[in-house]
């Protein structure tokens, strides 16, 4: 199957690229494999669209994705000529959107250069999304602050830094998500993608032994192309939908500190295409055109039941705010802004208005940043900006849970209405859900939650050792429910679910369910549950998943 060495050689090419001892067989890898494909991934375009992306390490004049309805028929085809990159990259980024596609429907593809006469690659599946006002149950996983594992992140063992690593053998959350796969209709990564922005700490606390400050900008993008290529044998299969955190934003993590030689670093040392959000803008396409937002930063989309919404915590909070990446913001950065004064929460309030909640009941908003939180905000963790712009237009169109990252940790709270506990709890609120989830794991660990407030009602910090991601369940019109689960065993470690009092007009599936009482958010919801599961032909992810275990093992051993 070609496309498994074509995983191979971008990996293991791109990690030794960031070693000057192996520069020539680096160079030696990516001009035999020049048109490979690597780190392939989805992403809804509407409920008829996908954008397929991968990358090569040459450029494309005429990206294309051959798909079909069978494996043995890909018969149809679309191209584009985005095949982009940026200074120090070491690949080049294809996108192409696939349109006119059948909703909730199976289809097969490969991008172009691996169907050839000679050529035996099995085809990946995706699914498409589900049409706004279908009503069958469905599941959703959805996670913050994922980064990258093994040699170039978290693992078995850290440089002087943090104590929260993975005991041997430990599953780790990409390992998780890859083998529950097959229960979910896709992934919402709420920002802090990768942690490349973690090399010059990496490096300075003695966890990269072979590499040096001055080629740091060769790590930075070993390390994304790592992450990448780790996520691939899920987001080859499932669309992966994102949104911007204060990693992305630039190479320096806020000012990095070399203790011992007094050094603190800014991001003056970050080279061109290190800056600005560079990478995060060339790597993905969401469907911001489709919905009138602004490339991957803010953009919504339906899927069946659920209306979701994407923001921008981190630039242009618009009313006088400023953003906390951007200049005489919070972190020290110089980035963005994207759009106009004001753009982001006019587009928000827009989209808000023009959201049909007989066919889409639930609205589900995600952010990087979170306003409520259990810590002293020594840091800045906690957004106040983001409260003063953002909330009021969430209480004032009934928004249903606003998820966030940011603070490795995870606590959900009481629904919260301008720093008020809905007295209704999880029965019928009438102010948003707020769940703070940014304990996917990367390098540094997790995070100490060291201020308790009463609007808490479950939380896991670093005492727990619980790395996980959150299965959010969409039952019917009036139930859903929000899982914790732990990535080293799959186990269940919170619950709850949310009811809402309403009717619904569905095409199809569902239906509005049951009333009940929620109480404290524990109860067994009522209706039809969400089991979705691998359809037909979709067993080659599991090979493929197999062929990225073994390449993690070979970048390890290129490591030593």
């Amino acid at each position: 199957m070609a496309r498994f060495p074509a995983v191979l050689a971008s990996v293991v090419s791109t990690l030794l690229q960031a070693f000057p001892a192996n520069a020539a067989a680096a160079t030696d890898a990516a001009a035999a494999n020049a048109t490979m494909n690597s780190q392939i991934r989805l992403a809804y375009a509407g409920d008829t669209g996908m954008f397929v992306s991968w990358n090569t390490f040459d450029h494309l004049s005429n990206p294309t994705v051959h798909y079909g309805l069978s494996p043995d028929a890909l018969t149809e085809t679309a191209s584009s000529e985005v095949s982009i990159t940026y200074p120090t990259s070491l690949t080049y980024n294809n996108h192409v959107k696939l349109t006119g596609l059948k909703p909730d429907t199976l289809y097969y593809y490969l991008p172009g250069h691996l169907l050839t006469a000679t050529d035996t690659s099995v085809p990946f599946t995706f699914k498409t999304s589900r049409s706004a006002g279908d009503g069958t149950p469905y599941t959703v996983a959805m996670f913050a602050d994922l980064g990258t594992m093994g040699p170039l992140g978290l693992t078995t063992s850290v440089g002087k830094g943090g104590d929260s690593f993975l005991e041997i053998g430990e599953r780790n959350t990409i390992e998780a998500l890859e083998a529950d796969a097959n229960t979910f209709d896709f992934m919402w990564h709420d920002g802090d993608i990768a942690y490349a922005d973690y090399w010059l700490k990496e490096e300075i606390q003695g966890f990269l032994p072979n590499t040096t400050i001055a080629e740091g900008y060769k790590v930075y993008e070993s390390i994304l192309n790592a992450f990448y290529n780790d996520m691939a044998s899920v987001t080859a299969f499932k669309p992966y939908m994102v949104g911007p955190g204060n990693h992305e934003a630039n190479c320096d993590n806020a000012g990095t500190a070399d203790k011992a030689k007094n050094i603190t670093y800014d991001s003056s040392i970050c080279m061109p295409g290190q800056t600005n959000f560079t990478g995060f803008r060339n790597h993905f396409r969401m469907p911001s055109a489709e919905s009138g937002g602004v490339e991957n930063f803010w953009y919504s989309f339906d899927h069946g039941m659920t209306h979701y919404i994407q923001l921008d915590t981190e630039t242009d909070l618009g009313h006088g705010y400023i953003g906390p990446d951007e200049a005489n913001g919070t972190e020290g950065f110089s980035e963005g802004p994207f759009g106009i004064m004001n753009q982001q929460t006019t587009w928000l309030e827009n989209d808000l208005k023009s959201v049909d909640r007989t066919k889409t009941p639930w609205v589900i908003v995600a952010g990087h940043r979170p306003w409520y939180l259990s810590a002293k905000n020594e840091s800045g963790t906690i957004c106040w900006g983001c409260k003063e712009v953002f909330e009021p237009l969430l209480i004032k169109y009934n928004v249903d849970l606003v998820y966030s990252g940011h603070a490795h940790v995870y606590e959900r709270l009481a629904p919260m209405n301008n720093g008020v506990s809905d007295p209704n709890e999880l029965d019928n609120p009438s102010a948003p859900w707020y769940i703070t989830n940014g304990a996917a794991g990367h390098y540094d660990g997790l995070d100490t939650l060291d201020e308790h407030h009463d609007y808490s009602r479950f939380d896991l910090d670093i005492e727990d050792h619980a790395y996980g991601w959150s299965r959010v369940t969409f039952h019917n019109c009036t139930h859903m429910t929000h899982e914790y689960i732990a990535s080293r065993n799959g186990s269940v470690l919170d619950s709850a679910t949310l009811i809402k009092d309403r009717k619904c007009a569905f095409s199809s599936g569902g239906g509005s369910g049951g009333n009940g009482t929620a109480g404290n958010g524990t109860v067994t919801p009522t209706g039809p549950s969400a089991v979705p599961t691998v359809p037909t032909g979709d067993a080659s992810r599991y090979v493929f998943g197999g062929v990225i275990a073994a390449v993690s093992g070979l970048v390890a051993f290129a490591l030593l």
